[in-house]
């Protein structure tokens, strides 16, 4: 990423959380206009990696409880 992304993201992560989840939507709702097959296959890409990162231990999964607890600690 170059710096002034990094600023962008720096901002965004300083909002409250319903601002940052509207700032998600209306990126999200910005990519419509991209090829539905790239992004369903970057998806099944991300998909297939994350799979074998698992399967190789390169990635170790925990629980739903503990991911949900790490994630409101932010």
């Amino acid at each position: 990423m170059n710096a002034r992304v990094d600023h962008l993201i720096d901002e965004a992560l300083a909002l409250a959380p319903d601002e940052r989840s509207a700032v998600v939507i209306a990126l999200l709702d910005s990519l419509d206009g991209e090829d539905a097959a790239t992004v369903s296959r970057a998806w099944a890409n991300e998909i297939r990696q994350r799979k074998n990162d698992l399967r190789s231990g390169a990635a170790l999964a925990v629980p739903w409880a503990e991911a949900r607890s790490r994630l409101n600690d932010l």
